[in-house]
């Protein structure tokens, strides 16, 4: 098993998950994808990985949802979260709000669209 920190991007937005995952990977992390909440949760029981960067508006299940139920989990409460947020953005056009994000148990919040070195920086801080 390598000692590589492994990160899990989750994105219904398949080319800003490959673009995160490749900034990630050249700065030495491993990365898993998935693109729903749901995908993520089985993606997280299988490879346990240290980080879930987390898009808050997906199918199936939003980033809100799965953070929490991380959080709320003796098994998993222990993963760093960072939560990307377009929401600001969308406000008067969704159901998801800012204080909705602020108050979840996030560790932390990058907004979209995303500054990749910012993301970089909150990633090596929290691990």
């Amino acid at each position: 098993m390598s000692d590589k920190k492994l990160i899990l991007v989750v994105d219904d937005d398949t080319d800003l998950v490959e673009m995160v995952a490749m900034k990630l990977e050249s700065r030495g992390f491993r990365v898993g994808k998935a693109y729903d909440g749901v995908e993520a949760m089985s993606r997280i029981r299988e490879e346990r990985p240290a980080l879930v960067i987390l898009d808050v508006m997906m199918p199936r299940k939003d980033g809100y949802t799965l953070c929490n139920e991380l959080k709320t989990s003796e098994e998993y409460k222990g993963i760093v979260v960072v939560l990307l947020t377009a929401v600001t953005d969308a406000i008067s056009s969704t159901n998801y709000t800012h204080m909705g994000g602020k108050t979840t148990l996030a560790d932390d919040f990058v907004p979209k669209p995303i500054d990749m070195d910012k993301l970089v920086e909150i990633v090596e801080d929290s691990l």
